[in-house]
């Protein structure tokens, strides 16, 4: 490991991260701290040899009896597969990818939600040689004709009817599209049923001329600006990310040494983390279900009864586990006392942290007996939610907080917050077990180095960066320079090598006063307020900056009732004089977090959320700036008078 120290490269908000360091002091800790670049030495770990899916039938050898998934049967229950089991249905599968003419390196979509039967698919795709282009089941049908097209598609697998309408209706488009295969009309015991024939032998050869030069996958990124590119991912991008992951982070799998660790995969396939999370599992020998359904009132009964050890989220499933556990208390009559437990939680677990860099003696005899008060009545309860075995979590996608993220890890549960993208496979950074700094998104990988560039934007190196945009060698150059990939994020790593996002190079603002402000600390701050659902900053050319704030549905509801108060129609909600109070706090809030001129000076509530539906969120949830300016541009004019 090597660090080379140089002077900060700009500065971030105050709050962002700075165990030990007071927090009108914290930007100014950075500019002093900050570094150019850091390095993390890799594991000691065999070279990447073959493809990902010789696990599968590494793992049926060595214990052929092993649970490695649940699946639920039509009643509901969750019931083991082995280890055997599995591999034989990739290899029954495998073969009815052969008889259909798929070949060696021909490409096969896959659209739909996160099941059993996706992971059946992708290694049955990679046994043979083929190369998988996963598609979001919400995509339209210019979306899917782009990509398939693109992709120059063999075959393509989706999960239901509205699926395949959505692709019967742009199929005179797709010449080289020869198969579509529907899940729930029976494509799995139809194509297991046409392979039977052929010679198992025939499948292996096909496996073992997979190297780790191979494509795995084309990945096409979410498209917040201008059209979706497709990710060349090889097999050493993921094999490198998932050893390296299963190997650094083996101690947090398992709530108790003992224990089988398990994991409830609930994050959508077509994004590049949940497949990481897929091919980890499998290849680490992780036991884990699939959950297709995000919304908590289904998710947290199949926690329950899953029982995972860990698991991998989304900030959005650990707000709204926070959120749904605050609504109960309150319900109860005990929100009050809940808000005592979050506060004993974050200082705790701030005082721990503290510890853990030298920087403090950690909790008082005081505050442990405090913590230990709330132990049961709140935070047991919490982690009960999630089936009573989580002891640790891991986050991406976007940032946590760091108050959510001490929280958590007060209350038993530690949230291990990572970065990366699809171009990085996923994980480029994250906490390391044994020292997180909350609000951050930890430090590189092991094998992985970060350099900070003059204007701030953040750049990776290592085993996991892609090969390119398939097909689109002017947009790689523009990102991959010198074996580095220039990622379009802004951050800062501080003096112990731990990065922090601070925005989107192409989503800084600048006011008509010449003032540069990033939108994404002020959002996120925004967000953390509980009535809150979304916050869009905008400012761009403008005499300062404004925001857009959409409510959660849920917790309005929650909110009223707690007040005795009648539900409102959203025209009346919108200009409710209390409700405006409320969301007035969090932006008052949000602004003690910048300079004044940085600071959201007025905002308009709005009647509904941003949705997918309306090509106002990427699939993976993320603000599509210019479209929601375009669509609510009568209420932006409105903040400028």
């Amino acid at each position: 490991m090597y660090r080379h120290l140089s002077s900060a490269l700009r500065q971030v908000p105050p709050g962002a991260g700075c165990p030990g360091v007071p927090s009108r002091r914290c930007a100014e800790h950075h500019e002093e701290q900050a570094l150019r670049e850091f390095t993390v030495r890799p594991l000691q770990t065999r070279p990447p040899i073959g493809g990902v899916a010789d696990a599968v039938f590494e793992r049926a050898e060595l214990d052929p009896g092993r649970a490695v998934m649940g699946r639920k049967d039509t009643a509901g229950r969750w019931r083991d597969v082995t280890a055997a089991v599995f591999r034989d249905e990739v290899l029954g599968l495998a073969k009815g990818l052969l008889a259909a003419g798929v070949r060696f390196g021909d490409r096969v979509a896959l659209m739909s939600r996160t099941r059993y039967e996706w992971t059946l698919f992708d290694f049955a795709i990679w046994t043979v040689g083929a190369q998988s282009v996963p598609v979001y089941p919400t995509a339209s049908a210019e979306q899917v004709l782009w990509m398939l097209y693109d992709a120059e598609v063999y075959a393509c697998l989706v999960e239901h009817e509205d699926h395949a309408m959505t692709v019967g209706s742009v199929v005179d488009r797709l010449p080289l599209l020869k198969r579509l295969w529907q899940l729930d009309a029976g494509a799995v015991a139809e194509l297991t049923e046409s392979g039977r024939d052929i010679d198992d032998e025939v499948v292996h050869r096909h496996r073992r001329a997979v190297t780790p030069e191979s494509t795995a996958t084309v990945i096409y990124t979410s498209g917040t600006t201008g059209r979706p590119r497709g990710c060349v991912i090889s097999h050493a991008n993921l094999i490198f990310e998932t050893d390296t992951l299963v190997a650094r982070w083996q101690s947090l799998f398992r709530s108790r040494p003992a224990e089988e660790p398990a994991t409830l995969l609930f994050l959508p396939l077509a994004h590049v983390f949940g497949r990481v999370v897929e091919v980890a599992a499998v290849r680490g020998g992780v036991k884990f279900g699939h959950q297709p359904v995000l919304r908590s009132a289904v998710l947290m009964p199949d926690l329950a009864a899953f029982r995972p050890t860990f698991f991998l989220g989304v900030p959005y499933v650990f707000e709204g586990v926070f959120h749904a556990s605050r609504r109960w208390a309150e319900r109860e009559g005990r929100g009050e006392s809940f808000e005592k437990a979050v506060d004993v939680a974050v200082r705790y677990a701030e005082a721990r942290e503290q510890q853990a860099f030298g920087l403090g003696p950690g909790p008082s005899a005081a505050l442990r007996a405090r913590h230990r008060l709330f132990e049961r009545s709140v935070y047991g309860r919490l982690r009960q939610t999630m089936g009573g075995r989580v002891r640790h979590a891991m986050s991406g996608g976007s940032g946590l907080g760091r108050r959510l993220g001490l929280f958590f890890a007060g209350a038993g549960m530690t949230v291990f917050e990572g970065y990366g993208l699809t171009e990085s496979t996923a994980a480029a950074t994250a906490n390391p077990p044994d020292r997180p700094r909350f609000g951050t998104v930890g430090r590189p990988l092991p094998g992985t180095s970060v350099h900070v560039a003059a204007d701030g934007e953040v750049w990776l190196r290592g085993g996991h960066i892609f090969s390119g945009y398939l097909g689109d060698r002017e947009a790689t150059d523009e990102v991959l320079r010198d074996g580095w990939l220039a990622t379009g994020d802004l951050g800062v790593l501080d003096e112990d090598g731990y990065l922090t996002i601070t925005g989107r190079k192409k989503e800084v603002l600048v006011t008509s006063g010449g003032r540069s402000v990033s939108p994404l600390p002020l959002e996120e701050a925004v967000r953390t307020h509980p009535l809150v659902a979304q916050c869009l900053v905008v400012g761009d050319d403008r005499p300062y900056v404004a925001a857009l704030v959409t409510l959660d549905p849920e917790a309005v509801d929650h909110w009223l009732t707690i007040q005795g108060r009648s539900p409102l129609p959203p025209v009346r909600l919108v200009r409710d004089p209390e409700l405006e109070a409320e969301i007035r706090r969090a932006v008052v809030s949000a602004n003690t977090r910048v300079s004044q001129p940085e600071s959201i000076r007025t905002f308009r509530i709005l009647a509904r959320p941003f949705t997918e539906e309306q090509g106002l969120l990427t699939p993976s949830l993320k603000l599509r700036r210019k479209e929601i300016e375009e669509v609510y541009a009568r209420e932006v004019a409105a903040l400028y008078p």
